[in-house]
């Protein structure tokens, strides 16, 4: 279980990359910009729910990891950066303009953390702590790529 735990926290151990994990990690998340578009077409409730159920999922495991890594928020945890760079990306037309304008403004967020991000970083325990931060940079990041989209149309 430890074993199958690390590996999803680690996004199949790119967290172990020694330098810049959580942009390696953000990377993960590119290619699950079609597959929510896709769930997407289905049903937004769908969408939503799904989503939910992965920000809840990541939670738990980076919640675990850390207890077997012994370490808060470690750097070999991105699980956090895929969850936030799906929330930068959810319901927006997928194209790779879209997915690399999305991918920049989630790691400058991932990095600054705007406010609640911050609180929730240095507040919140475990998996909580290392997930929802990324989850409202993601959210953020979701917005000004829209702006984004709409004041630089191509």
């Amino acid at each position: 279980m430890r074993r199958l735990i690390i590996f999803l926290a680690s996004a199949g151990f790119i967290g172990y990359i020694p330098v810049a994990s959580g942009t390696f990690g953000s990377l993960v998340g590119i290619p699950l910009f079609w597959l929510a578009d896709r769930v997407a077409a289905v049903s937004l409730l769908l969408t939503v729910v799904a989503f939910a159920a992965l920000v809840y999922a990541a939670c738990w495991i980076a919640g675990k990891a850390e207890e077997y890594l012994q370490e808060h928020d470690s750097h070999k945890i991105v699980i956090d950066e895929v969850v936030g760079y799906v929330a930068a990306i959810l319901f927006l037309q997928p194209s790779l303009r879209t997915a690399l304008i999305a991918f920049v403004i989630f790691r400058v967020l991932d990095v600054v953390k705007p406010y609640p991000a911050n609180y929730i970083d240095a507040n919140f325990p475990g998996g909580y702590g290392v997930v929802l931060d990324d989850v409202v940079s993601g959210l953020y990041s979701n917005v000004l790529t829209r702006l984004v989209l709409v004041l630089w149309p191509m």
